[in-house]
């Protein structure tokens, strides 16, 4: 078998000095700029980590099998979960600020109706949700699509138990007034997986497992920009130090008594606590004007010459 025609430029000798270059050479010469792109800064940013650092093959080795194993945690635990989130889906006030997915979602959400419980779990306390979504200008949005998920009352999803079964989630969809109301349980804080990588990463760094008491969102609709997002319980003990940084202020919400009224609205009783909530989407197209002015501050901060950005706003390596 005849091998393949070799055009790349000859690559300088493997030393320290070369080696990040030569990498560079080797894999941005691709037909896709964005990935080139993606690769100079990474390989970039890795190197100068390595020298910096001086790290060492045992050192190296033991990262290489961390990353295997909980990458996805790692990326929580080390905020860059959240920080993709935010660069991809700039919003500007008084739009409601995203959150971390997080692990715990699931693609076979039941379909939910107005006033449906979330939470088929007795021991929990009862909770009723009372929610709008509206635009930046406060004009409701029908029909969005909501995904919603909790835990149980100790602090378990669902997919967590080997039994099987759906609990504590569910997708419904906001009403012509672009409100929707469901039941629920109050939200309790509960540890990230801590008995692998990551929580040993933790402890050494001194840092708890702890995710404070939250609910999480997912709203979607054609024409607005997506929001993942959640609701934190502001007295919670660790809502300022979350481990997998997800907390945001204006995401803090106090449960509170239903009122007399609302107990007979909503047919709940005196022990059931309120979460209300009015979401603010924004629109495709003012996200991705948002985007594109952001993404070029970071790159005149970055000071790249050879590049620009492409049909999505984002940033690409220009081919010579």
């Amino acid at each position: 078998m005849e091998s393949p025609k070799d055009d790349v430029q000859p690559l300088k000798d493997l030393t320290t000095s070369h080696i990040t270059p030569n990498t560079i050479l080797a894999n941005c010469r691709g037909p896709n700029p964005r990935l080139n792109f993606i690769l100079e800064r990474l390989v970039s940013h890795l190197h100068d980590f390595a020298r910096e650092t001086c790290l060492n093959t045992r050192e190296w080795t033991a990262g290489i099998d961390f990353l295997t194993e909980e990458f996805i945690l790692l990326s929580e635990i080390l905020g860059l979960s959240l920080l993709v989130d935010s660069i991809a889906h700039p919003r500007p006030p008084p739009a409601t600020e995203g959150s971390v997915l997080g692990p715990f979602h699931t693609q076979d959400h039941p379909p939910l109706s107005a006033g449906d419980s979330l939470s088929h779990d007795p021991q929990g306390g009862p909770c009723l949700v009372l929610c709008s979504i509206s635009d930046t200008q406060g004009t409701p949005i029908p029909d969005v699509e909501i995904d919603i998920w909790e835990t149980d009352s100790s602090g378990h999803y669902d997919v967590q138990y080997e039994s099987g079964g759906t609990n504590g989630r569910g997708v419904m969809h906001s009403d012509q007034d672009g409100k929707f109301w469901f039941k629920g349980i109050v939200p309790v804080s509960y540890p990230v997986p801590n008995d692998g990588p990551v929580g040993k990463l933790l402890a050494l760094l001194g840092r708890h497992p702890w995710r404070p008491a939250h609910m999480h969102f997912w709203l979607r609709k054609e024409g607005w920009d997506g929001l993942v997002t959640a609701l934190y319980i502001s007295s919670d003990p660790h809502i300022t130090s979350d481990a997998v940084f997800g907390v945001k202020s204006s995401l803090c919400i106090t449960p509170r008594p239903a009122s007399p009224s609302e107990q007979q609205a909503y047919n709940t009783d005196e022990e059931t606590k309120v979460i209300q909530y009015d979401f603010v989407l924004v629109g495709e197209e003012d996200a991705r004007n948002l985007r594109n002015e952001k993404n070029k501050e970071a790159m005149a901060r970055l000071g790249k010459g050879h590049w620009k950005l492409d049909e999505e706003s984002l940033p690409v390596m220009e081919l010579d």
